[in-house]
């Protein structure tokens, strides 16, 4: 039997996002559900809810590339706002460990949309939004280069929270 190895385009794609993916995890290593959840900072952010949200924010990119628009769609009422917010928040009941989990399941399944969509090239139009230009389009590897980015970026967020917490540092 042969073992096929994804190379190219979608194995950079991989590679990019996993390694995005290491930094931000690596950057909550050896704390308590306290910590994960502390505001060290003026911000409202805390690493629990930031990585619940890098998630979120990943599930929901994941799923315009497979459903279209609606799974983008920005929130039209309280609740819908309300949620948003929750978002970025550890919750009653959760749990670093939890909220870490849930996002390795993204990641699995967002993984394998990666290595196994016909098309990177398949787009849709993006949902009104301000920042979005009426009737843009996004493909795809253009989906999956926002969340390696929206991953980057937020893990940057973290490592700075993480500091105030404790003076640790993803890296340096």
């Amino acid at each position: 039997m042969t073992v096929q190895t994804l190379t190219g385009e979608r194995a950079d794609l991989l590679e990019s996002l996993g390694m995005a993916r290491y930094f931000l995890k690596y950057t909550v290593r050896d704390l308590t559900d306290e910590q994960a959840a502390a505001r060290p900072t003026v911000s409202e952010l805390t690493l629990g809810g930031l990585i619940k949200h890098v998630g979120e924010i990943e599930r929901q990119w994941a799923r315009f590339v497979t459903d279209g628009p609606s799974a983008v769609a920005m929130p039209e009422d309280e609740a819908g706002f309300e949620a948003w917010a929750n978002g970025f928040r550890m919750l009653p009941g959760e749990t670093l460990a939890s909220i870490i989990a849930r996002y390795d399941e993204i990641a699995s399944e967002t993984d394998e949309l990666i290595r196994t969509w016909p098309d990177l090239d398949a787009s849709h139009e993006l949902p009104p939004a301000p920042w979005f230009r009426p009737g843009a389009r996004r493909s795809a590897r253009r989906v999956f280069t926002h969340i390696i980015a929206e991953t980057a970026q937020h893990a940057g967020h973290a490592d700075i929270l993480r500091e105030s917490i404790d003076g640790q540092k993803s890296m340096g």
